[in-house]
């Protein structure tokens, strides 16, 4: 069996989306998933099961569907994958340190992909950020320090023209997912 976390973008962010993590973690049951447990009420899964990635995303995304009438990307990684992100973090803690020093929100994150981007995503994405913001992309995951944290993040607003769906996840809710994880190992 595989850990896996399920991402789900845009869940219960603002009025829209609106999921109870317990009819979640109920349905996702329901499909075959076990060991399940949700972590906040923003659409992060962990569990466990045999199936592959891409099928097994698939399921869930048209589960989600049909139970809650609303459609979103869901991205998977396994609790491998993850703690791999966690301990190849290209920006080192100084740095980390120095982008937070004069902001009171969360300066790094990571924005999980379904497939990794096209080769001239760094042209769109320098082509779209403040100077001050900085990105690395690793695989399928794009390491993202923001000194003016996400919300007036122009580099996060043009994500989406990479055209690969996606969903971010602030590195505490990373490391949490990675500490949940290992404890149902």
């Amino acid at each position: 069996m595989t850990i896996y976390y399920a991402l789900l973008r845009g869940i219960n962010v603002g009025r829209s989306n609106r999921i109870k993590m317990a009819d979640l973690k109920e349905i996702l049951a329901d499909i075959g998933l076990t060991r399940t447990q949700t972590y906040i009420q923003s659409g992060n899964v962990i569990f466990e099961s045999n199936e592959d990635e891409g099928p097994l995303r698939e399921k869930i995304e048209r589960t989600v569907e049909e139970m809650f009438g609303f459609s979103t990307t869901v991205v998977l990684r396994t609790a491998a994958e993850v703690r791999k992100l966690i301990a190849d973090c290209p920006f080192s803690p100084e740095a980390i340190r120095e982008a937070g020093s004069s902001s009171p929100v969360e300066v790094l994150y990571v924005a999980l992909l379904v497939n990794p981007p096209q080769p001239e995503s760094r042209k769109i994405l320098d082509m779209r950020r403040e100077k001050e913001e900085e990105y690395r992309i690793a695989g399928r995951d794009i390491f993202l320090l923001l000194p003016n944290g996400i919300r007036r993040s122009r580099l996060v607003s043009n994500l989406d023209r990479l055209g690969v769906p996606s969903t971010i996840r602030n590195w505490k809710t990373l490391r949490k997912l990675d500490e949940l994880a290992h404890a149902i190992a």
